[in-house]
């Protein structure tokens, strides 16, 4: 694989291959193209022989991924959400569909689609900039995919306060519910995230593959109810004219400024 000058970087070395976000001025958000590029990334990935893990991450010091693209999801209509968010649904599924370790470097926020995308892979490692939050109500949207994937790894109380809220977990927290499975210094958080990639990777191939094949299951168990659920949500309040306007007030906020 080869480096690439677009919004997601590709880097292989050592057997790991980095799969980097690369849209810092905006917090590294997730576009349909990007969704589809990174999703193309994993594919290719799990296919080489070449390939024995990955690393996932986000360029610059502020975020991971913050989530959808706001100027893209502002534009959006309740008739073309199913293929919209069709495309970002697909990050979750493929990274639980590669059969390699899958780490997340969190060197900073981590929210919505980003947050998610972390959520299911097979290792979180974060830093002091790490933040978490699953911020989909404060946009006018219901927290439905996100609720889903959080089961997995939350009780239910504290699922539904950050699903109703909306707030932001710094990483002290992050660590102390799980979410986090380490947490270092920002300064050494790739190297440590290529590190425990090597580690996963250094398992005995079948029984890695057969251990992550079950969780797979577990997750996907019901995923196809949860994206229908989350399509006929995010389509009844576009209808409504939510969403909309907070991203309007959001980006008028950002771009005023200095």
């Amino acid at each position: 694989m080869s480096e690439s000058a677009s919004a997601l970087q590709v880097h292989e070395a050592d057997g790991v291959v980095q799969l980097i976000f690369n849209r810092p001025a905006a917090l590294n958000p997730l576009s349909r193209a990007l969704a589809r590029d990174f999703v193309a990334a994993l594919r290719n990935a799990d296919a080489s022989a070449a390939v024995r893990a990955v690393v996932v991450t986000g360029a610059g010091e502020r975020a991971f991924c913050a989530g959808v693209d706001l100027e893209e999801a502002k534009e959006m209509t309740a008739e073309r959400v199913p293929e919209w968010f069709g495309d970002v649904a697909e990050c979750y599924r493929q990274v639980l569909l590669v059969d390699k370790p899958v780490v997340a470097a969190l060197n900073g926020v981590a929210a919505g689609g980003g947050y998610q995308i972390s959520l299911v892979a097979d290792w979180r490692i974060g830093c002091e900039r790490t933040r978490m939050t699953q911020p989909e109500i404060n946009a006018g949207l219901p927290s439905i995919m996100g609720a889903y994937w959080m089961r997995f790894h939350l009780p239910w109380s504290l699922n539904q306060e950050l699903s109703y809220s909306g707030r932001v977990m710094d990483a002290e927290e992050c660590q102390r519910l799980g979410l986090l499975n380490e947490r270092v210094p920002a300064t050494d958080l790739l190297g440590a995230a290529v590190a425990r990639a090597q580690f996963l990777a250094d398992k005995a191939p079948v029984a890695f593959r057969h251990t992550k094949a079950r969780f797979r299951e577990f997750a996907l168990a019901g995923f196809d109810d949860a994206f229908a659920a989350a399509v006929a949500g995010m389509q009844a309040a576009y209808r409504e004219g939510a969403p909309q306007a907070a991203m309007a007030r959001f980006l008028a906020a950002r771009g005023a400024r200095p």
